[in-house]
């Protein structure tokens, strides 16, 4: 075990387990409103730069932002490449998959961000120690998870979607999901700039639009511009593939970041090809072999609040909260606005961190937030019992602008969900939206029949 200890003592204490973003983020917070703040982590700060993989792109768009700002925090904007909008497409199912919906959606007030979750986190954990905060390096368990407890007023536990997530129990009305509804890919490469030229087919906007690009019998793709911890400025894949698609068999078959690259070529070759020259003309990021993952996410949201073995309470943060399939971008989003509500609350609680208080919290945000994040991810993922209204807000989309950057702006503020729960709620937002009956945009609808072919000329490379 090493640590760094704090100059001074605080009359409150409180210990963060688990240093990613969301866990460093909080411990920043707490430090900075006066606590006397333990950050642990099962590896050093370089291990947690250089040898595990970013877990998702760490996309954030503007109230995650803002939540990173209330904490004094860098959000990134003058550092990495800014998203202005979304660019999505929707095949059908079959042998032809007939290219039906597209529209380019524009973010409104806002920008996205993603940002490599190891350099954000990094970045952070030196400003903590630099700030007086002590690291531990140190595997809690449970049961030195009951110590550590006993001697912290206020212990929050962001050890991911594992770890010690088994201490706070599922929310089984908030959980409908036996099982992941995704396998998911992932690969960060360079060899792509963010021009007009870049993406051109897509819309106006090229490289400073993201990609969404649906297969209906298959999953879902993104490709976004990302910074690198070591690349600096890049772009970033993810798929998603359905439970015993062609690209389920594709994903499970790549075991390096240069099988991944491969493996998503030879996608965008037999099943995206209007995007293939951009694609085509990306490489490896040589110097870090994490820059790929490979895995699955089973959507859960457990309690806020969890006990060790001797009753003490903990409560649970980002992740171990949560656990978002990435589709709509929800997860490090939500985690920073966790944790800066926490430590904003906690800067102004004269009490004690006790089991109401912890539960209090995280109602407020299921309530501002998390319910509408789960929502928004499950019309992403068009889940059955929400197919239908995905199928119904993409179609609008592609008739009016102003419904496309509606749509797009959900990954933003999924809020705009709250009150919908049937295609009639659906029918009265459009009719806001457009100012028309919702039937009348509908009736407009004719599918692409055939979306336009990129002519990027940019280098190509054959890796």
């Amino acid at each position: 075990m090493t640590s760094q200890n704090s100059d001074s003592r605080s009359p409150r204490s409180a210990s963060v387990i688990g240093a990613g973003q969301t866990g460093v983020t909080a411990a920043l917070g707490l430090l900075d409103a006066g606590f006397d703040v333990t950050l642990y982590s099962d590896r050093d700060q370089r291990g947690l730069r250089d040898d595990v993989p970013a877990t998702g792109t760490a996309l954030e768009f503007g109230e995650a932002q803002q939540a990173e700002a209330a904490l004094g925090l860098d959000s990134f904007q003058t550092r990495a490449p800014r998203q202005t909008g979304l660019s999505v497409r929707f095949a059908g199912p079959g042998p032809e998959n007939p290219e039906l919906i597209q529209f380019d959606g524009n973010f409104k007030g806002f920008v996205g961000i993603a940002v490599d979750a190891r350099l954000k986190a990094d970045e952070r954990l030196t400003a903590f120690k630099e700030r007086g905060g002590n690291f531990v390096v140190q595997s809690v368990t449970p049961e030195t998870l009951d110590t550590i407890a006993a001697d912290s007023d206020l212990t929050l536990v962001a050890t991911g979607k594992g770890g010690l997530s088994d201490l706070f129990a599922v929310d089984e009305s908030r959980s409908p999901y036996a099982e992941p509804q995704r396998k998911l890919l992932t690969v960060t490469v360079r060899g792509l700039g963010y021009g007009k030229d870049v993406f051109a087919h897509r819309g106006p906007a090229g490289g400073r639009h993201s990609l969404f690009s649906i297969i209906d019998d298959q999953g879902e793709a993104w490709w976004g511009p990302y910074l690198h911890k070591d690349a600096g400025p890049a772009w970033s894949f993810i798929g998603w593939a359905r439970p015993g698609s062609d690209w389920e068999t594709r994903f499970a078959a790549a075991d390096s970041a240069q099988s991944a690259l491969r493996i998503v070529k030879d996608l965008y070759r037999d099943y995206l090809e209007w995007d293939l020259p951009e694609i085509q003309s990306t490489t490896n990021i040589t110097e870090d072999p994490h820059s790929w993952l490979k895995g699955a996410v089973r959507p859960v949201v457990r309690s806020g609040v969890g006990h060790t073995a001797s009753g003490h309470v903990v409560a649970s943060l980002g992740d171990t909260s949560i656990a978002f399939d990435p589709v709509a971008g929800q997860g490090a989003q939500s985690g920073l606005i966790q944790a800066q509500r926490l430590a904003a609350a906690a800067a102004v609680h004269d009490g004690p961190f006790d089991e109401e208080w912890i539960a209090a919290r995280y109602a407020e945000l299921l309530a501002a937030r998390g319910d509408a994040a789960n929502k928004a991810t499950s019309v992403f993922l068009r889940v059955p019992a929400l197919a239908e209204i995905a199928g119904v807000a993409f179609t609008a989309g592609a008739v009016h602008q102003g419904v496309a950057d509606a749509v797009v702006s959900l990954l933003h503020f999924p809020q705009a969900l709250n009150g919908v729960e049937s295609l009639e709620d659906l029918h009265a937002l459009i009719g806001q939206i457009t100012g028309e009956d919702a039937a009348d945009v509908l009736a407009r609808f004719t599918p692409a029949g055939k979306f336009e072919r990129s002519s990027y000329a940019g280098p190509e490379a054959t890796s």
